[in-house]
């Protein structure tokens, strides 16, 4: 599933080849795609429009109409945005398509069908950020991230996970600040110590940001792509995310897999406390 950085790189590609334009046409290949409203209202609510920014929270995607609509946009496992000349032809996976008026369409593609699209009132926008913690990169800080961790027994990695807790953060990444803060992911989340939190913190932020730089991460099976098409880089500089059995960069001691509330979990059996 696309997480922070993915969905970011894809957030920067839409504000330099969509914001500012304006939709002409709405074609709805699949209607479950569509969460709300109906789909009438849904393109009636859209041709015309123009956007006029575009922005990121957690991992939805955010579109804002010049109406005061927001259309957002949640890829789930498999969902991609594609920019393409207009007329381009349409795969078995495209769900929907936003022509725009400058000879371009928008393609959303979803092998799985998990993604979802919608248009919100700003009641709906504003249910939208409070049901999702923070985000990791604008107004997470220490404190507050030892304020999401108190009373919290569960493991530290399934408190990454919760979007109540930290907005963005998802499998890749909660492994990767894990291994830098030298935590292990098993370890119930009220048991850090302010300066593990502290170490947690500066990891998070580090990881999502290398992670943004480098376009995202592109793994074999999932095959991220930002708008344009191009895959991330962020695969090469992973520490222990699919790495089980090469040697941990920092001791050598093979790196571990193990199952953790359904996910598959990789760290250092060494490094990680």
């Amino acid at each position: 599933m696309p997480e922070l950085p993915e969905v970011e790189t894809v957030v920067r590609g839409l504000r330099q080849h969509a914001v500012g334009r304006t939709i002409t046409a709405v074609q709805v290949a699949w209607h479950k795609s569509v969460e709300k409203p109906d789909i009438d209202a849904f393109v009636a609510g859209l041709v015309g429009r123009r956007i006029t920014g575009a922005d990121r929270r957690g991992k939805y995607i955010l579109l804002y109409m010049d109406n005061g609509m927001t259309m957002s946009i949640h890829l789930r496992m498999t969902g991609r945005l594609f920019i393409l000349p207009d007329g381009s032809p349409i795969s078995p996976h495209t769900r929907l398509v936003w022509t725009l008026n400058d000879g371009y369409d928008i393609h959303f593609d979803d092998q799985r069908k998990f993604g979802r699209v919608a248009l919100l009132k700003p009641a709906d926008l504003a249910v939208l950020h409070t049901r999702l913690g923070p985000e990791p990169l604008d107004g997470l800080s220490p404190i507050l991230l030892a304020e999401r961790l108190h009373r919290r027994k569960i493991a530290i990695k399934s408190v990454l996970l919760d979007q109540g807790a930290v907005a963005g953060i998802g499998n890749i990444y909660a492994d990767e600040s894990l291994f830098y803060a030298g935590i292990h992911p098993q370890r119930p989340a009220d048991s850090l110590s302010p300066d593990e939190i502290a170490r947690l913190h500066d990891a998070i932020r580090h990881v999502l940001a290398s992670a943004i730089k480098r376009h995202g991460t592109t793994l074999r099976d999932e095959q991220f792509k930002g708008l344009e098409g191009r895959m991330g880089d962020n695969q090469g500089y992973l520490a222990v995310f699919r790495c089980t059995g090469q040697p941990c960069p920092r001791c050598g001691t093979p790196i571990e897999r193990i199952r953790l509330a359904g996910r598959s979990t990789h760290f250092c059996p060494r490094c990680q406390t």
